[in-house]
């Protein structure tokens, strides 16, 4: 592993996620994953954060769905967490890369079942024709599973952000929030104060 891209903050973004995560109202890992295709245009939607160490922080996915495929054409991502009942927001930036497959393929073993044959049963991002459609595909994967663990398909995997920058937001009365952002660059390592 390359020493530089351990050296991000994940000490402080680990004490805001348990402070987050303590008595949470709800999932403290949806994050929001902010992609863009190779014209720049930009989409966002939620997934659900699968782990953070020293590398980055880990989601998975379709490789084939818009995100997978905005990925491929352009490889760098944003993620942005709020957590409202503690009134703190997180945002990284940073360069993604597909994660291993003994690294996915664990994962995918630890899911349950029902979700192990959708991953097979839908084309993520493709138009359906109806919702019984997608049903049907469920039932035939089950079908040609029965009795039988159900492999990691090839078209699903986990992606690996490696930090550049972090920024952890704090509320404040009067909209006087705190702002801290770390980032890292050419010039090395630095963390600085943002008007709010």
């Amino acid at each position: 592993m390359n020493p530089a891209a351990a050296a991000w903050p994940l000490a402080e973004f680990e004490e805001v996620f348990a402070r987050a995560s303590r008595a949470a109202p709800f999932d403290p890992t949806a994050v929001a994953l902010a992609t863009a295709d190779e014209r720049g245009l930009p989409s966002v939607r939620m997934v659900l954060l699968k782990g953070a160490d020293a590398r980055g922080l880990r989601f998975f996915t379709n490789y084939e769905s818009r995100k997978g495929r905005e990925l491929a054409a352009n490889p760098r991502a944003s993620l942005c967490f709020y957590w409202p009942w503690i009134d703190e927001q997180v945002r990284v930036e940073g360069a993604v890369e597909r994660l291993g497959e003994a690294e996915s393929d664990a994962y995918f073993a630890s899911r349950p079942r029902g979700a192990q044959l959708g991953a097979w049963a839908s084309q993520q991002s493709a138009p359906l024709a109806s919702r019984f459609a997608l049903l049907r595909r469920v039932a035939g994967t089950e079908a040609r599973h029965f009795g039988r663990a159900v492999p990691r398909p090839p078209h699903w995997g986990g992606y690996l952000l490696r930090p550049e920058c972090l920024e952890i937001w704090r509320s404040r009365p009067s909209r006087i929030h705190d702002r801290r952002r770390w980032t890292r660059g050419a010039e090395g390592e630095r963390w600085e104060r943002l008007q709010p």
